[in-house]
């Protein structure tokens, strides 16, 4: 079960973040993590439910127009490998999820290290998830041409913390990126 906690973050974050504007170059944001609510004894697991607030309530709402616009599926592939601290990390969770507005409001939170409740299920439709062989190659196929988000979530070889590393790419049809997701 825990193996898929980065991968259920990453999907989560991909699903419901954007940095505004988007910009017109590729670029590398990081979000680190602490310690999650399930890896902590039972006892602190209780003392910080009574001493941290809920997530954050999402302020902004759903913009159903804005995903009706978009493809859910296409002919273009991303492929890459997910390396943390130089190495790779294999079985980790990676997504691809599309650029919108509704994303902003938790990407900003994210970043400042703030959890936002969990994205609309409509805005997950769009994410696309798999998760790193052996070596941390992953690959996706099947997406839509547009702005995305490519997410890959591990535990930090070096610190034992999980990270989530994110980057903002353009696809289109057909087209097939290689990334490196590393920190």
């Amino acid at each position: 079960m825990k193996r898929h906690i980065p991968l259920v973050l990453a999907a989560l974050v991909l699903a419901g973040c954007e940095v505004v504007p988007p910009a017109p170059t590729e670029r590398i944001e990081v979000i680190e993590r602490g310690e999650t609510q399930r890896d902590a004894p039972r006892d602190v697991r209780q003392e910080r439910r009574e001493a941290t607030p809920s997530r954050a309530t999402r302020e902004v709402a759903f913009p159903e127009d804005e995903y009706a616009s978009l493809d859910k599926q296409g002919s273009a592939v991303v492929s890459g490998r997910l390396t943390l601290s130089g190495q790779p990390i294999p079985d980790a969770g990676v997504s691809v999820a599309p650029v919108t507005s509704y994303s902003a409001e938790a990407a900003e939170k994210a970043l400042a290290g703030i959890a936002v409740e969990p994205a609309d299920p409509r805005a997950r439709e769009y994410t696309h998830t798999t998760r790193t062989d052996g070596n941390g190659y992953f690959r996706l196929t099947g997406l839509p041409a547009g702005e995305f988000y490519v997410s890959g979530a591990g535990a930090d070889p070096q610190s034992g913390k999980p990270r989530v590393v994110i980057r903002q790419i353009s696809l289109g049809s057909g087209q097939h990126r290689e990334l490196e997701l590393s920190r």
